[in-house]
């Protein structure tokens, strides 16, 4: 698409203007004409960026549009089923329901050996009666199918493959991804069904598995599973927020005729649907071998998951001669991948402890190449996959790497009977492990060396305490040479001591103890985040902060009084109590707290909000929401992490929660954009430099 296909008259298109006048000054009329541009813009900028990979303004720009639309949607009612801000998600369902194909979705017959995908060229020839045909080869995508449906361009439902006859109802999960078009674009047809792949890409996977892992959940396996898992969302919210995309690649039914498979390549890009760039037309079946042969070479290249190539007969009008089986089609043929699966011996058997207690058992192996990347150690989860999979020193299994995560072991190809008895006291302190479900922790917390270890760098990371110099390999080097043995110890490092150390010098040294003293007196929100207790991140933290002003008082509290702290269910009460009332974690504390003094929970900015409640959702660019709320507690206000009735002001920032601004329409609380909220500041004498 060139810049003449762009739409004409539209000021939103080229370099456009985002100095907008305050929403509260136009017309309805004014804002309705202003909104149906910025759709119109949004949409091509969208096609440009997910279809042709060609955007022509920024992502700042683009985000400025985007939150203009919303701002006018909201403040004039405008909102429309396949406006672009619809991708927000809708609301959460009990259960998908199950609905009936267009089409049949078939699999595929399929093999790795070259030999049979010639025996399938033989048939298909056979059938024709004739020599020459011609396939279109293209990868063969290791996501989730599903069929998508038009109807007079407009969105109008999609559903996973199921049976192939029926599959789920996943219309408002699949609404929410942004490489989905909500209206096609040009000449399109009056009804067009496709099937397309949604799958998440590899960059966007390792990020989404990164931050899993930061809040403490588990990581998704691979690209495949983390995009099954959040299509079949019930909270099409969630699945707002996670990063899928979709490549379309056939026709189910259309209001058009397609004379080759390889049309679509050229027509369904026109329409706003976005395709794979490596599909390719081929005179004959070597061809099509040595394409998924080239294919294979440059897997890794790729920033999606494909586990072969899918060759198809390019003239529709012969696969309707050659027709289907039950199954699958007598036209096309998947030559798969080999696995990146290898074997290898386990040799031991360890297991980790984590911060917060988890033990999970790893398998230790004789060094194995999988994918290009050799691999020495396996995760193997907890008790129960050890027990399911009936692995045990000495076994050879097979080994999966997916995503470039740490890999699987997916089955024992030959071992003994029995499996390994996960032990049952800790290996770091042998205090006996406690199971919850197919888990198993230590329950000793601080009292617990490996534990205590992990405490110490969550202390010092920077969501924490923010000790610049002292990260993972400092703490276990103090720890191995006997400086620190629990958190306390920070702060009797010397630089003397710190300069004995190999690769230490007078100045890191010198700097690292006055970082340390920067921290002697940290507001209670941050000291009650660094303690790292199970459930309480930094927004519960300040909460527990606002709530009860002292660290005395957080620590006394019973259950009762901590569930009255908004956000502070039964579960994280029980843990917060837990934490507190353990003796070991207790005596860490005690002789913690003769170096540090928490500082009680007030206002130190002024007053200025004093009375007012604020909920953050979104991403802010001026500051963090951590800095925002920040800012609203130092002058008075409350900063709370979910809206209730108690709730005066929602600001909103980029890729908001659906569920937050639901729940402000129902307590009629008022939404405020980043620069609506920056101006209630100002207005109400809050210095925000």
């Amino acid at each position: 698409m060139d810049a003449s296909e762009a739409p004409t008259d539209n000021p939103y298109v080229t370099d456009p203007d985002t100095e907008f006048e305050a929403v509260e000054s136009l017309t309805e009329t004014a804002a309705r004409e202003q909104a149906a541009l910025l759709r119109e813009a949004i949409r091509y900028h969208d096609h440009r960026y997910y279809v042709r990979a060609d955007p022509v303004i920024g992502d700042r720009t683009y985000d400025a549009l985007f939150a203009r639309l919303e701002a006018l949607e909201s403040a004039f009612d405008l909102e429309v089923e396949t406006s672009p801000t619809q991708r927000v998600g809708g609301v959460p369902v009990d259960e998908l329901a199950t609905v009936d194909h267009v089409a049949p979705m078939r699999s595929l017959d399929q093999s790795g050996e070259a030999d049979d995908v010639r025996e399938f060229d033989r048939r298909v020839r056979e059938g024709l009666g004739r020599e020459e045909v011609t396939y279109l080869c293209e990868p063969k995508f290791d996501g989730l199918s599903v069929e998508v449906v038009y109807e007079d361009g407009v969105y109008q439902r999609a559903a996973t493959r199921g049976d192939g006859q029926q599959g789920d109802d996943v219309t408002e999960q699949v609404r929410t991804i942004p490489s989905v078009p909500q209206r096609l674009r040009g000449d399109c047809p009056d009804t067009l069904a496709v099937r397309g792949e949604v799958y998440m890409p590899r960059e966007a996977f390792q990020e989404h598995n990164r931050e899993r892992v930061e809040r403490g959940e588990d990581p998704f396996a691979n690209p495949r599973n983390a995009a099954a898992g959040t299509l079949r969302q019930l909270d099409p919210s969630v699945v707002a927020e996670r990063p899928l995309a979709v490549f379309f690649f056939g026709v189910l039914d259309a209001s058009v005729d397609f004379e080759a498979h390889s049309e679509l390549y050229d027509r369904f890009p026109d329409w706003g649907l976005r395709v794979a760039d490596q599909a390719e037309v081929v005179d004959d079946i070597e061809a099509a071998l040595d394409y998924r042969d080239d294919l294979l070479a440059r897997r890794e290249e790729l920033d999606y998951e494909i586990d072969g190539t899918v060759i198809t007969l390019n003239d529709r009008a012969a696969c309707e001669r050659l027709g289907s089986t039950a199954r699958a089609p007598r036209w096309a043929f998947a030559y798969k991948f080999p696995a990146r699966s290898e074997r290898t011996t386990v040799r031991d058997i360890v297991v980790q402890v984590g911060r917060t207690g988890r033990l999970t058992p790893v398998a230790l192996l004789d060094p194995v190449e999988v994918g290009g990347v050799t691999v020495s150690r396996a995760s193997l989860h907890n008790p129960d996959e050890i027990a399911r999979l009936g692995v045990s020193v000495g076994d050879e299994v097979a080994i999966e790497r997916a995503g470039d995560v740490i890999p699987d072991v997916t089955e024992v190809v030959d071992g003994g009977e029995g499996h390994y008895e996960f032990p049952a006291a800790c290996p770091a302190c042998e205090s006996e492990i406690e199971r919850d479900g197919p888990l198993a922790f230590c329950p000793a917390g601080l009292g617990c060396p490996a534990q205590r270890e992990q405490a110490i760098e969550y202390y010092a990371s920077r969501e924490a305490m923010d000790i610049e110099g002292l990260g993972e390999a400092g703490v276990t080097q103090l720890v191995d040479a006997g400086l620190v043995e629990d958190l306390a110890d920070l702060y009797e490092l010397t630089v003397t001591d710190l300069a004995a150390l190999e690769g230490w010098g007078e100045t890191s040294a010198e700097n690292l103890v006055t970082e340390l003293e920067a921290t002697r007196q940290p507001p209670l929100a941050d000291f009650l985040t660094a303690l790292g207790i199970p459930e309480v991140g930094s927004a519960t933290a300040r909460e527990l902060a606002t709530a009860f002003g002292t660290f005395e008082a957080v620590r006394t509290a019973d259950e009762t009084e901590l569930e009255a702290v908004p956000d502070v269910g039964p579960t994280v009460a029980t843990a917060i109590r837990d934490f507190f009332l353990a003796e070991e974690n207790a005596a860490v504390i005690d002789r913690l707290l003769e170096y540090v003094d928490p500082q009680p929970a007030t206002a130190t900015g002024g007053d200025e909000l004093a009375g007012s409640t604020f909920v953050f959702t979104g991403s802010l660019d001026g500051f963090t929401r951590s800095e925002a709320q920040e800012l609203v507690e130092r002058h008075g206000g409350s900063a709370t992490s979910s809206v209730s009735g108690n709730t005066d002001f929602l600001v909103v920032g980029d890729d908001p929660g659906q569920r937050k601004r639901d729940d402000a329409d129902e307590h009629d609380v008022e939404p405020l954009s980043e620069s609506a909220f920056v101006a209630e500041l100002e207005r109400r004498g809050v210095d925000i430099e």
